[in-house]
């Protein structure tokens, strides 16, 4: 069989690499109404794209594909539009918009080094603002005042979340468990940071307050482990990603795998799983929820 070179991006490696892979990839775009279960397809694309978020006006979905963002319409998808990052064309799966719509904030894989770190720039495309120095750093989230990013990085031989002001600063590490903690990303009221914890065992989904303090588990599924719980813009719903126990480690998160969306109250419940698919890593890891709290993107594979 033909050897296909596709991009690859990933959230603790930090950088996007070409990867050999046996098989050709397409990728699905696609939107999922809460209310309705239905599935509809907004495009095909013939090569690797991951992670959509949807605009705060509700006009466009953006990707990252070949380590660069593009933003699609959603209701009349032709061709997708660059968003020009200038030197940011590394850009990995962890890139998230601020609650005005104005700015975007991107994780880049630095030419110096290669490590991932946190860049700011405007929604429209400019030049990246460095925000984290210190490396490896992966977004995750952004407070609905604009005051401050969240993200997980490894500092001391182990990845937590940390928090930093969003025009620069000093970061605040808020967790400090053995093993991973990732997908650090704020409540719209701006009162908890929702994430996901290995240290229970399998991968869970967490709660905490903004600024650390009780640290609470939301999920306690033994089949499962979960990952990158995003709140519905309206703060009632969680929607999260989860693999099977045993088919992949509790801290890994990979491509190509048998994968469920879930969805629980915001409050705390019974997760219910509301489609299957085949992806994993690119499919949800950022908030990629409508405006108007009844829909959600996210991205399928295909392995041709």
């Amino acid at each position: 069989m033909k050897r296909i070179l596709i991009w690859i991006t990933c959230a603790l490696c930090g950088t996007y690499a070409m990867q050999a892979q046996n098989s050709k990839v397409t990728s699905i775009l696609e939107i999922m109404d809460i209310t309705t279960g239905k599935r509809t397809v907004v495009k095909e694309f013939p090569f690797l794209i991951e992670a959509p978020n949807w605009t705060t006006d509700g006009n466009w979905l953006i990707y990252n594909s070949r380590g660069k963002l593009y933003k699609l319409s959603p209701t009349s998808p032709a061709e997708p539009v660059e968003i020009n990052t200038d030197y940011g064309y590394r850009c990995n799966n962890d890139h998230v918009l601020s609650a005005d719509g104005k700015q975007i904030a991107i994780s880049h894989g630095t030419k110096e080094d290669g490590k991932s770190r946190i860049y700011t720039l405007p929604i429209e495309g400019g030049i990246p603002r460095l925000i984290t120095p210190m490396a490896p750093s992966y977004l995750h989230g952004w407070s609905p005042d604009g005051k401050y990013l969240a993200y997980c990085a490894d500092r001391k031989g182990n990845y937590d979340v940390y928090v930093i002001p969003a025009e620069g600063g000093e970061e605040v590490r808020l967790t400090t468990a053995e093993g991973l903690d990732d997908g650090p990303e704020y409540s719209p009221c701006g009162q908890y940071i929702w994430f996901n914890s290995v240290r229970s065992g399998l991968m869970q989904v967490w709660r905490m307050k903004a600024d650390g303090s009780e640290q609470t588990q939301m999920t306690f599924d033994e089949t499962r482990n979960s990952w990158f719980p995003h709140v519905s813009p309206d703060g009632k719903t969680v929607v999260y990603i989860a693999y099977k126990k045993g088919d992949v480690k509790p801290g890994d998160h990979p491509a190509n795998k048998n994968v469920e969306l879930l969805r629980m109250p915001s409050a705390g419940g019974e997760p219910k799983v509301i489609t299957q698919l085949f992806g994993g890593q690119g499919s949800l890891n950022v908030n990629s929820w409508a405006p108007d709290s009844k829909r959600f993107a996210f991205v399928s594979y295909r392995l041709d």
